[in-house]
């Protein structure tokens, strides 16, 4: 695995590990959370701008379609992370909750979790396991 690799694979792993873990301990806070949110129109273009740049640089860096489920996982998450950032930048604030309310967060959400919960450990654990196995060569 390459080290750009890795590095975004222990980056995006640990964050939705620690993310996930927040989740499930605080649901009602989460939900009652991102619902609130999305009425933020100011916020939510704020959190659109630095969500579509993050997306941006790891597309930019990392757009790897091949080199094992890792690189394509990263790849991927590069990608949904600015597509995601475009929506929150180009749709209106009724706009905005209305895609929200297609995604049924609060009734999805142990369907979230489990995702953001099961990529993050698989990330992480590839991440770790090629820097571990590098250091020995």
């Amino acid at each position: 695995m390459a080290t750009r690799t890795a590095f975004l694979s222990k980056l995006f792993g640990l964050y939705c590990v620690i993310f996930g873990v927040a989740m499930l301990l605080h649901k009602q806070a989460m939900v009652s959370t991102v619902e609130d949110l999305i009425h933020e129109p100011p916020l939510v273009l704020v959190l659109g701008i630095t969500i579509l740049a993050a997306g941006i640089a790891v597309v930019l860096t990392h757009n790897r379609w091949s080199g094992g489920t890792a690189a394509v996982l990263v790849t991927v998450f590069g990608w949904l992370t600015l597509i995601k950032g475009a929506v929150m930048v180009f749709l209106t604030p009724d706009g905005m909750v209305s895609y929200f309310q297609a995604f049924n967060y609060a009734q999805n959400f142990y369907l979230f979790t489990a995702f953001t919960l099961i990529a993050g450990l698989y990330l992480t654990i590839a991440g770790f396991r090629t820097a571990d196995s590098q250091k020995l060569t």
